[in-house]
Formats: structure tokens, C-alpha cells, sequence
């Protein structure tokens, strides 16, 4: 490894060369099953020739123009995800920390015009945001916003699926002005919202005044079966943030607002150099046009419901499984003690996984994986769980 990188990644020992559907091939040859799809990002797996088709022919007209301009393909994206997530406004970024950022300034700036001089936000515990400074102090993770501060103030975190506390904090503190939750916590554990509590989510906000905001970056995109975790509840929010799976790899973000969160923006309020433009823009409609076309999300929904069900099954009484949980192809198998070891395990097994919350093993693969590849993930997976449970007993 190259000296001259930042420290930051404690990397597998392992490069990758090329992929193809749901398959990775590294340096040295081998094939391995990618279960983490660049951690939710190629939701249409590798080389998808609808994407790669629309990147190069965007690649070789119009890279970059800049948003002082008009950029036709950011304005039909923007139309195309307003539709798809009942919202009426889309602005772009880069990324989902960047998206959530916008959000959080949008709930700041929304307040601000409601005479609220110090406006907060109710967050939830387990949460992850991002690793902005704004984002990171919205994230629920002691481990991640340890030696950064002093971080933005005005965020009041409350245990997540518990409305009763949400309500709670809006009574003590009368200067809320939204709430920002994930429909389905990836990081913190794929950990579901019940949809009763989205949809008191919902009336409080709207009881309160307040901003419902909806981070999406991970499970959004047809990554549960619906385009939005949110949809499951049969809600809108007032602000939804977008990322990963958006592009298909390529990298975008987008904020996405309705209801009493449209035109809380003017020029000048936010802005970006980069979100939006033209290729990244080509990528994402292709991508969106892609898991339509394909019938994606539903296949998400039975294929993920497949593999949910076949760990269940495969690990039906086996000591130190907590919990298996999730929806669609976003599934976390919760065991009893830290099994950071099984990364690499898997990876010399041929799988890629990642382990969040030190004891939940991620699954978040392509949302194109079949059964008979949904097959082969179990069975290299499950017989690595037992033996490792076995040897901590």
C-alpha cells in the first residue's frame, strides 16, 4: 500500500479488478460474491451495460458545465425523483453527508423565518447522518464524534421507535423545528422504524409545525422493495435526503423537499459546484430507469424476503444469533458478541459483508441477486457464523 494515502481505512487485504452482476474479481483472480454492493451504492450490481451505456455516451458530449447554468439532465432527474417520491423540490450534492447537511440548513433556515432564532432538531439514537461536522453532530454515535469538538449545537437525541419520546422532547424544548430519522437504521444496525411510529412521526409533525425529515441515503432507491423506506408507511415527508444507490456508483446526493419545507431555499441560500451535473445526472436516470425497467424493486422485496427467511431457517436455534431483521435486500443478522472477524472470514471465503455496531453482520447486496445467488450467499455465510458462535462458546 502506498505510503502517501491518509491513514484513515483500515482496508481488507484484498484489491479488486473488475465485477460483473452481482461478482467482484480481485488482482490475484479470485471470485467472490459482493453482499455489500460498495455499501449499498451499485444497487445494479457491476458493468450494468444500461448504466455503462449511459455514462459513456454522456462522458463523450458533456462532463461538467457548473450550475450557473441550466443543466437539462439534472432537470429531468429532479422531475424523475420528485415523482418517484412524491416530493415537489430536488436540489444535488455529492454525497448523502451533503444531502443531509442541506437538510439540516433547510430545518435551520425554515425555523429562522419563523422568528425560532435557535431552532433544534430532534435526532435518534443509533442514528448516522454523516461525517460533516453538521451531520456528525445529528449522528448517534458517541464513537464517531469523539475528538471533534465543539460540534454544531441544537440537537436533541432521542431513543429511535419511541414516539412517546419525541413528543416528549418537542414539550421540554419549545424551539424544535424538525425531526431527522432514518426509516430504516443502517449503520446503527438494520434496525426497521415500526410503521406506527412513522406515521406519528407524521401527525406530530404536523400537529407541531414542525419539519419531518427522512434520511434515505441508505435505504432509499429500491433497496427495501419500495422506492422509499418511507413508502412502507404510506407517508410523505417534508424533506428526504438521497445517495448511494442513487447513481449507481457514480457519486450524487439529493434533498428532496414538499409540503411546508417547499421554497424554504432562494438563490444564494445553498449551493454546490459539482451536485447535478451532467454525467453524474445521465448515470442516475439510467440507474432509475434500470431497477424500473427490470422489475428491481420487486425483486428486491422477494429475493430479500427469500434470503431473510433462508438465514432464519439456516440458523433456526443456534446459540448467540439474536436477530435476524430487515426489508428487502437490507438485512442485518444481530449476534450476541462483537464478530468483526467474520469480514475477513467471508472475504477468504469468497463473500463480501461488512459488520456495523460491532455485532451485526450487513447484508446489502445488488439489488439484482437472484435466488440461486441468494443460495450461495447462505451457504457461505451460515457455516462462518456457526463456526465462529462454536468457537466463543
Amino acid at each position: 500500500m502506498s505510503s502517501s494515502l491518509a491513514n484513515i481505512y483500515a482496508r481488507l487485504p484484498v484489491a479488486l479488478s473488475h465485477g460483473k452482476g452481482v461478482w467482484v474479481w480481485d488482482t490475484e483472480g479470485r471470485k467472490l460474491l459482493d453482499g455489500l454492493a460498495g455499501i449499498g451504492v451499485s444497487c445494479l450490481g457491476h458493468a450494468h451495460p444500461k448504466l455503462v451505456g449511459a455514462i459513456t455516451e454522456q462522458a463523450a458530449k458533456l462532463i461538467h458545465t457548473s450550475n450557473l447554468y441550466e443543466v437539462p439532465e439534472q432537470t429531468a432527474l429532479g422531475e424523475r425523483i420528485a415523482a418517484i417520491a412524491g416530493m415537489q423540490e430536488v436540489l444535488f450534492a455529492n454525497s448523502g453527508a451533503e444531502a443531509n447537511e442541506a437538510a439540516i440548513k433547510a430545518a435551520r433556515y425554515y425555523g429562522h423565518k419563523q422568528g425560532n432564532e435557535f431552532p433544534h432538531i430532534i435526532v435518534m439514537e443509533s442514528s448516522w447522518h454523516g461525517r460533516t461536522l453538521g451531520t456528525l453532530a445529528a449522528t448517534g454515535s458517541e464513537k464517531a464524534r469523539k475528538g471533534f469538538g465543539p460540534l454544531p449545537e441544537g440537537f436533541i437525541q432521542v431513543p429511535y421507535n419511541d414516539l412517546a419520546a419525541v413528543a416528549a422532547a418537542g414539550d421540554k424544548e419549545p424551539r424544535v423545528t424538525a425531526v431527522l430519522l432514518e426509516a430504516l437504521q443502517g449503520e446503527g444496525g438494520i434496525r426497521p422504524a415500526d410503521v406506527a411510529y412513522l406515521q406519528g412521526l407524521r401527525k406530530l409533525c404536523d400537529e407541531r409545525g414542525w419539519l419531518l425529515m427522512l434520511d434515505e441515503v441508505q435505504a432509499g432507491i429500491g433497496r427495501t422493495g419500495k422506492w422509499m423506506a418511507y413508502q412502507w408507511a404510506g407517508i410523505v415527508p417534508d424533506v428526504v435526503t438521497l445517495a448511494k444507490g442513487l447513481g449507481g456508483g457514480v457519486p450524487i446526493g439529493a434533498a428532496a423537499f414538499a409540503g411546508r419545507a417547499t421554497g424554504v431555499f432562494g438563490p444564494g441560500n445553498h449551493g454546490t459546484t459539482f451536485g447535478g451535473g451532467p454525467l453524474v445526472s445521465a448515470a442516475a436516470l439510467a440507474t432509475l430507469q434500470a431497477l424500473e425497467e427490470e422489475g428491481l424493486l420487486e425483486n428486491a422485496a422477494t429475493v430479500g424476503q427469500y434470503l431473510q427467511d433462508s438465514l432464519a431457517q439456516a440458523l433456526a436455534g443456534v446459540q448467540g444469533v439474536a436477530e435476524i431483521r430487515g426489508r428487502g435486500l437490507m438485512i442485518g443478522i444481530e449476534l450476541d458478541r462483537p464478530c468483526g472477524v467474520l469480514v475477513r472470514r467471508a472475504l477468504d471465503a469468497g463473500l463480501l459483508i461488512n459488520v456495523t455496531r460491532d455485532k451485526v453482520v450487513r447484508l446489502l447486496p445488488p439489488l439484482i441477486l437472484s435466488r440461486e445467488e441468494a443460495d450461495y450467499l447462505v451457504g457461505q455465510l451460515v457455516p462462518l457464523i456457526k463456526q465462529f458462535l462454536a468457537e466463543q462458546a
